[in-house]
């Protein structure tokens, strides 16, 4: 039985409110920001054992990472939590509490790798949500960016994300070959959250 959601996505294309409206469809937990806030908790409360290791951190794949773990929303990552850890400790605390997820079930995982770390979960179905950048403007601009910071994030948020895949997963992001369902979020979100939810039912039945 499929009791397992998670959602990749370019940044912009509106995959925190899809994936809102699914868990609540589903009456499934959620996994977005619920999952930053967890991660920042448990490095705080690790934070003597790290700090002696802070000069070993290496910038960029820390920046690389902060980009990787933020959701849909600019800024939504307590960064200044995070701060005394390095790019593989927040790593390996990621994975941790994103397979403790999905051995939970009855959620839906937004980004933060899990469709790479949960890839062999027989359980999991994984989707890939996506927009044209016009689309993905618009639904920033929304949110209270300009036009201007709208397109920069747009064009610039995915870079480092496919930038640490790439360094910490050996991919190159998105991988299709990861997915179930690839999705255009310009289709209108109950549009996605249908196609997701008939596509969950056919594998349902399927492995019946």
């Amino acid at each position: 039985m499929i009791n397992v959601l998670t959602i990749e996505r370019e940044y912009g294309s509106g995959a925190a409110e899809i994936a809102g409206k699914l868990a609540d469809r589903l009456e499934w937990k959620l996994w977005d920001q619920y999952l930053t806030d967890r991660i920042a908790r448990r490095l705080e409360c690790e934070s003597r054992d790290i700090e002696s290791h802070e000069e070993r951190k290496d910038p960029a794949y820390y920046g690389l990472f902060k980009a990787f773990l933020r959701g849909s929303y600019e800024g939504s990552l307590n960064a200044h939590r995070l701060k005394v850890a390095d790019a593989d400790t927040i790593r390996r605390t990621t994975e941790q509490l994103v397979r403790s997820a999905g051995d939970q079930g009855n959620c839906v995982i937004v980004g933060r790798g899990s469709a790479y770390y949960l890839q062999d979960l027989p359980n999991a179905f994984h989707i890939f949500i996506y927009a044209p950048l016009e689309e993905k403007v618009r639904r920033l601009q929304s949110q209270g960016k300009s036009e201007a910071e709208a397109i920069q994030l747009a064009t610039t948020v995915d870079l480092d994300r496919a930038a640490f895949v790439k360094q910490y997963f050996g991919i190159v992001w998105p991988a299709r070959q990861f997915f179930h369902l690839m999705l255009n979020s310009a289709m209108g979100d109950e549009a996605v959250v249908q196609t997701v939810l008939d596509g969950l039912a056919a594998v349902q039945k399927v492995s019946a």
